[in-house]
């Protein structure tokens, strides 16, 4: 039986509320329940005590980060709630420092994390549309991927020692919805990497 942490990240906006991130929250914890996984859920509106976040994290074998992706990264609050808890972290909860030495201070920078042996995925919402990535003819990503986009999330996490699951990408949230065929591709994807 594993451990999961998942962070929904979203962050209320009149024009946002976060049913589907919440939503893809519900499903993800109801289909690990149902697997016999331990499940804890963290979201942006609770209080969060900086020693309880840590020990959660610790506690977790499978961190889930479901989260919307405002201005090309996460929302605020779960920035600050990154500055928070991850900076704290750094004491040895989530990493020894940076991983560097006094023999090597050149080398090693990243390799301090104290969480390896465990793994995150990042599941994330998109307004923009699929077609805007891995195509060098589109305007605004020039080729790039999701994960292009994300390299700053997954460094954060490989900076604790976490292994990467696939990411899943639901695009298009705003305009374009297709929610039950998102709803069908995040089952499937859970399925496969959990």
């Amino acid at each position: 039986m594993s451990n999961v942490l998942i962070i929904n990240a979203h962050h209320y906006y009149p024009f946002s509320e976060g049913r589907l991130n919440s939503s893809l929250v519900e499903r993800a914890a109801a289909h690990l329940s149902n697997k016999g996984y331990n499940i804890r859920i963290v979201t942006m509106k609770d209080d969060h005590n900086v020693d309880e976040q840590l020990s959660l994290h610790q506690w977790a074998d499978i961190i889930l980060l479901q989260s919307p992706i405002n201005w090309m990264g996460v929302p605020w609050s779960f920035k600050k709630y990154m500055d928070k808890v991850y900076t704290a972290g750094m004491g040895g909860a989530l990493c020894n420092g940076d991983g560097r030495n006094a023999e090597e201070p050149k080398k090693n920078y990243g390799t301090g994390g104290t969480l390896k042996g465990k793994k995150y995925m990042m599941s994330v919402t998109f307004n923009a549309p699929a077609e805007s990535f891995n195509d060098k003819d589109e305007y605004l990503f020039e080729g790039k991927s999701v994960d292009d986009l994300l390299f700053p999330m997954h460094a954060n996490f490989r900076f604790f020692g976490l292994e990467a699951l696939p990411t899943f990408a639901a695009f298009d949230v705003m305009k374009n919805a297709d929610v039950e065929n998102d709803f069908l591709r995040f089952e499937a994807h859970i399925a496969e990497h959990f």
